[in-house]
Order: structure tokens, then sequence, then C-alpha cells
């Protein structure tokens, strides 16, 4: 499963970070895999709301907090 990505459902938007405030911090579930059931944060891209499921390529790394300014 190394080409494969995990499956994570959003569930909770935090709110917005970037320089330009261009992406979404999201806490998200993950659904499958070593660590199932965690609850990572993570910056998305584009548009996110509450229950959508995303697939992580990479879901050990976890972001840094948006509110720490």
């Amino acid at each position: 499963m190394p080409d494969e990505g995990v499956p994570a459902e959003v569930v909770e938007i935090v709110g917005r970070t970037g320089s330009r405030g261009e992406a979404t911090q999201v806490l998200c579930r993950i659904l499958e895999g070593f660590e199932k059931g965690r609850i990572k944060k993570r910056n998305v891209k584009g548009t996110v709301k509450k229950g959508d499921v995303l697939v992580l390529m990479n879901p050990e790394s976890e972001a840094k907090d948006a509110r720490g300014r």
C-alpha cells in the first residue's frame, strides 16, 4: 500500500493558515491503517467542509498550530 493514500474524515475546521490565508487547517480522523481512529491536524488547500473525506499520502505527519501568532 505504499502508492495509495489513507482516508481521513474532516471533523473540525480550525481556521485559515498560510502567509495569505490560502490553506485551511482542519482536524481529521484517520479511517484506516496503522493510526486508525487518531485525530490529526492537517493543512488543506482548496475548498473543504466538515464531513469531507481526504486521502492523506503521509498520515504520520501533522501540521503546526495556526493559532500560534
